[in-house]
């Protein structure tokens, strides 16, 4: 069962959820800190070759499964053109409204 985007607890994961699943770079962009970090299945990752590597370049989409921390951990059927769907697990790092770190991989 899925849920919908705009049901998101925590209004900074919405938003970068909504831009993930519009394609849209920048808006996602605009809702991480300028030093954001992330890391993909426990290795840290430049943040700016991951996404346009796995997300806009490669026509990523979320499809939230399940939602705990207020909103702070999903758990998404990620799909992009590169690996298909994978069931994946996504934590957030929140200062005020903009993300400061997300962590992702296999669930």
């Amino acid at each position: 069962m899925s849920i919908r985007q705009e049901q998101l607890s925590d209004p900074a994961v919405r938003a970068l959820v909504e831009a993930v699943n519009a394609n849209d770079r920048e808006a996602f962009l605009a809702v991480l800190t300028a030093d954001a970090t992330m890391s993909d299945d426990g290795s840290d990752r430049d943040l700016h070759q991951w996404i346009d590597k796995e997300i806009f370049s490669a026509g990523g989409r979320m499809d939230i499964q399940d939602e705990s921390d207020g909103g702070r951990a999903l758990t998404v059927l990620f799909t992009n053109d590169t690996w298909g769907t994978m069931r994946t697990r996504w934590k957030f790092v929140v200062d005020g409204r903009r993300i400061t770190r997300f962590e992702t991989g296999q669930a």
